[in-house]
This record gives structure tokens, sequence and C-alpha cells, in this order.
């Protein structure tokens, strides 16, 4: 995921100073929308980690909501 950012934020700092091409401008929806997929799933990920400890020493994990 690094390179992926890597490559985000150098096309971010070209924007700002050149503009980017027709290509570049894809890239860059493309490459913003992967990182968005992969962060979502990471963070579902750490969420459907969570446990949720009672003073009496039981765990629940707890209920999705939509």
């Amino acid at each position: 995921m690094s390179e992926l950012t890597d490559r985000i934020n150098f096309l971010a700092r070209k924007k700002k100073t050149v503009g980017l091409t027709d290509a570049e401008i894809d890239e860059q929806a493309r490459l913003r929308e992967e990182f968005r997929r992969l962060f979502r799933a990471n963070f579902e990920k750490q969420v459907t980690d969570i446990k949720i400890v009672r003073p009496d020493g039981t765990e629940e994990k707890p209920q999705k909501k939509i």
C-alpha cells in the first residue's frame, strides 16, 4: 500500500505544480478508488476483530449495524 500512496502523492504534487495529462488524471482516479477499497477492507477487518470483555470475564462481539 506504500507504493500506492507514494504514487497518489506524486500525482497530487504534480497536479499542483505542472498539471496532469488525461492519462494521469484517469490513473489518479483509479488509484484513489483502489486506496479507498483497501482502506475500507482493512477498517472492516479491524472492527470485526473487536471483542467486548465484560467485568465477569465473558467476551462478546459487537452486533453489526448497517
